[in-house]
């Protein structure tokens, strides 16, 4: 079974890139950066764990405020460093491992934590500005990250307390999984710091020195603050450590601080701290009655004939397919996708598989394979074939024979106004896929 081996806390101010980058650890004023990381390097580098859920908030790169979550976890197979205005920084993508995101996302619904979940998004420095100095990369990184992207900028965001009760829920998450994984824990954000208003550049080190007393020893305290109260003592944009609440929450009640370093060279606080839990982790019986609450809610539907339920590992399998239907929103692509199929299967990398499931209309295999409905009725619509003929396809069926098990001989679909002419007189032979 997968184990929690500790907890690392690491400020994600992009000066920690910028020095690692520009290779200035000989430089006086960047040195005690590198200083602090070592020994979290040594820890890694010891202890190897398999995955690192690393916790962190985006600054309004991948995520932007058309759609803002409170919680998001990334279930995808890779991760690559994100452009922030200047160009990505020359760092290998970092390859996910959907498996245990996938039972993390599970377990965390199940105790009603509304989750929402990505892939493909670029991951900017509040990842890979501390990961940098954590791990070497070079030709490729040794470990998997699944990573958890809090909406900590645009208010309401969740509280100090719904942050611990997160990383508490997060302990028998990983601790549930089958699987034998060494799983280590990483917060990243703050210290103190502001970097907005006429308050830009407040710092408070007191204060830094004492949230890292009480992030070790009282995180209840810290759980019971209120946001206003983190701005007061450490800046607005010093508030984020509530991240660190998760990662505290996952460990034991009781740490053992192998490490903890702090500097202030310019706008931020900078840590750098490893935990190790003081207990061997949570009792069989209490992960063996948590697996079966995460099974609750769809225990039985296995029996349900024909019935496929979307969940998060055919999402992750079919995405590029998702994705390629789901770019039929689009009219420029729609109409490329008219003149020239092949082309578009091309451009878009799919699979000889995917492109035969497309290419056949294959509408029972296409869900066999992962694709969700409602992505079938968009490429129905762009190709003149109505919801009704897609229904009796995927029964292996031909449309009268579904339409007897109507109360009318409708035929619709989500085409809108600019559909051609929707060819659904033409016959339309069953498909049933494999």
């Amino acid at each position: 079974m997968a184990t929690i081996i500790g907890g690392i806390a690491a400020s994600h101010t992009p000066t920690i890139g910028f020095a690692f980058d520009r290779d200035k650890r000989a430089d006086p004023v960047w040195a005690p950066i590198f200083e602090a990381f070592a020994p979290v390097q040594d820890w890694l580098a010891a202890q190897r764990p398999d995955v690192l859920l690393l916790i962190y908030n985006d600054h309004v790169t991948s995520f932007f405020f058309d759609h803002y979550s409170a919680f998001s976890l990334g279930v995808g197979e890779r991760w690559a460093v994100a452009d922030e205005g200047g160009g990505a920084r020359e760092l290998p993508p970092i390859a996910g491992h959907p498996g245990l995101a996938a039972h993390i996302g599970q377990s965390l619904m199940a105790e009603e934590f509304d989750m929402s979940f990505f892939q493909d998004k670029g991951l900017d420095h509040g990842c890979f500005s501390p990961l940098s100095v954590m791990c070497p990369h070079a030709p490729a990184w040794p470990v998997q990250l699944v990573p958890l992207q809090m909406g900590v900028l645009q208010f309401p965001i969740p509280s100090a307390r719904r942050c611990y009760k997160l990383g508490q829920a997060l302990r028998r998450a990983i601790e549930s999984y089958p699987e034998d994984l060494r799983v280590a824990i990483v917060a990243t954000g703050g210290l103190s710091h502001q970097v907005h208003g006429e308050r830009a550049g407040f710092n408070n080190p007191e204060w830094d020195a004492r949230f890292l007393d009480l992030f070790e020893r009282d995180p209840e305290q810290l759980a019971d603050m209120t946001h206003a109260e983190y701005a007061a003592l450490g800046g607005f944009e010093g508030a984020e450590v509530i991240m660190w609440l998760v990662m505290r929450g996952a460990l034991a009640s009781q740490v053992r601080c192998l490490h903890r370093s702090y500097y202030l060279p310019s706008m931020t606080g900078i840590a750098a701290a490893i935990y190790e839990p003081a207990d061997s982790g949570l009792p069989a019986p209490v992960l063996q009655r948590h697996r079966a609450h995460m099974q609750l809610q769809l225990a039985g539907a296995e029996a349900l004939q024909g019935t496929h339920p979307f969940t998060l590992a055919r999402s992750v399998k079919a995405y590029r397919l998702n994705r390629f239907l789901h770019a039929l929103i689009a009219p420029a692509v729609r109409a490329a996708f008219l003149a020239d199929e092949e082309g578009a299967y091309e451009r878009a990398g799919l699979t000889e598989t995917e492109r035969s499931l497309v290419r056949r209309r294959d509408w029972r295999g296409l869900i066999h394979y992962g694709v969700i409905f409602f992505l079938l009725e968009k490429l129905g619509a762009v190709v003149g074939v109505s919801n009704l003929h897609i229904y009796a396809a995927m029964r292996g069926e031909s449309l009268e024979a579904f339409q007897q098990t109507r109360n009318t001989q409708a035929l619709y679909s989500v085409a809108g106004k600019d559909a051609g002419a929707l060819a659904w007189d033409a016959p339309h032979e069953a498909t049933t896929g494999t």
